[in-house]
This record gives structure tokens, C-alpha cells and sequence, in this order.
């Protein structure tokens, strides 16, 4: 084969890709917004409102002092891991 004829082969073989991946976006929005107007009178009646948030807990408070005792296990695992 000769090279231009590979360069042509692949030039029509990107265009090919090329037109298919914009048919493919073309097609989404299009059914997309069709769905939307589709939907739209569910939302107006409220079936397509989201959940309640769960009501979240209170955090647990940390115990006073227990900085220290961390610091000086995390000194001491550095310690031994250097040996």
C-alpha cells in the first residue's frame, strides 16, 4: 500500500469517529431535554422532590490530655522504626 493511501485511510477513519461522536452528543440533548418536558408536570406536582436530610448526631468530644499520650506514641514508633 502506499503511504498516502494509509494517510487518506486514516483521515476517513477519524472523520468517521468524529461524525459519530457528535451524532451520539446530538441525539443525548435531544433526548434529554425531551425527557425534561416529559417530567416536567411530575415536578410540578412535587414527585420529584428530593428526601429530607437526616438529622445528623452531635459529635463526640475528644477526652482532654489525650494529645500528649498521641505525640508520645508517634515519637516513640518513629524511634523504633529508625533503630
Amino acid at each position: 500500500m502506499d503511504k498516502a493511501t494509509l494517510l487518506f485511510d486514516g483521515v476517513k477513519l477519524m472523520i468517521m469517529g468524529m461524525v459519530t461522536v457528535l451524532v451520539f452528543l446530538i441525539l443525548m440533548v435531544i433526548l434529554m431535554n425531551l425527557l425534561a418536558k416529559l417530567l416536567s408536570p411530575l415536578a410540578k406536582k412535587g414527585f420529584l422532590e428530593p428526601a429530607p436530610a437526616p438529622a445528623k448526631k452531635p459529635a463526640a468530644k475528644k477526652a482532654a490530655g489525650n494529645d500528649a499520650a498521641l505525640a508520645a506514641a508517634a515519637v516513640a514508633a518513629v524511634k523504633a522504626h529508625t533503630k
